[in-house]
């Protein structure tokens, strides 16, 4: 079976074109090529939900070394080409170990944007989790717990079935944590917003993995959540929008 394109699958799973008819059967009969398109189209959500990571702190020196270290050591693994016995009968001896080789990859080559948004996002992860090291209270001590400033229980809202709920918690270290329950399946991503409901005036907080468990977003601090005191979780579609859907499954106000 001739497997659809990755670079195309790339293109689909950012919503930047429509799936032909052609391409639509061939997703519902391979396996391989619909699992490939889920996961592109789950970090295509996640990157939507890293807007608000911008303020983060720089990572520290030594992440970016330790990066560069295993770059380089991963060059100089010997190759079956370097392993090679000369031409001509004559024999080498070959020392009496294991010989790690490196294989190249056959198949499909990423483009260039997709291969630098890659590494990018490999940097900044590595980067978060050596800040957060380097940031943490080590030892058995607990962290203190962050002051809850407002909080507010969240609804199923229109049509969304009844047994969906969660609630939101606004913490003192800008931060919104939430957990939710029972959303409906959806076939694209769910997203959470701040709204002015005197306005309707909105804002994207951040993205959600699951439709059940807990999330941590990062809330902008010059945000007056007096006026942004409505949570909604929206469903959205990988459609390149970066506007509200319309479709909101949870609501509820923030109370103090």
């Amino acid at each position: 079976m001739q497997h659809l394109d990755h670079d195309r699958l790339v293109f689909l799973a950012l919503g930047e074109s429509e799936a032909a008819d052609g391409e639509s059967t061939h997703l519902v009969a391979c396996g391989h090529c619909r699992g490939e398109l889920e996961s592109l189209q789950h970090v295509a959500g996640l990157g939507a939900g890293t807007q608000g990571l911008t303020d983060l702190p720089d990572p520290p020196e030594h992440v970016w070394q330790g990066i560069v270290a295993e770059i380089r050591a991963a060059e100089e693994l010997p190759t079956l080409a370097d392993r090679r016995p000369p031409r001509g009968g004559g024999q080498v001896a070959v020392e009496d170990r294991p010989v790690t080789t490196a294989r190249r990859r056959r198949g499909r080559r990423w483009p260039g944007w997709a291969t630098t948004a890659v590494t990018a996002t490999a940097a900044a992860v590595i980067g978060v989790a050596g800040t957060a090291a380097v940031l943490g209270t080590g030892g058995d001590e607990p962290a203190p717990q962050p002051t809850v400033l407002a909080s507010a229980p969240l609804a199923a809202f229109g049509a969304t079935p009844k047994d969906a709920a969660g609630d939101a918690r606004v913490l003192g270290d800008n931060q919104l944590h939430l957990h939710v329950a029972n959303l409906p399946n959806v076939p694209g991503y769910y997203e959470v917003w701040l709204i002015d409901p005197k306005t309707m005036d909105m804002f994207s907080v951040g993205t959600l993995s699951n439709g059940s468990g807990d999330a941590l977003l990062p809330i902008p601090p010059n945000v007056d959540l007096r006026t942004y005191s409505v949570v909604d979780i929206s469903a959205e579609q990988y459609d390149n929008n970066t506007r509200h859907s319309g479709d909101s499954l949870l609501r509820g106000t923030l109370t103090g």
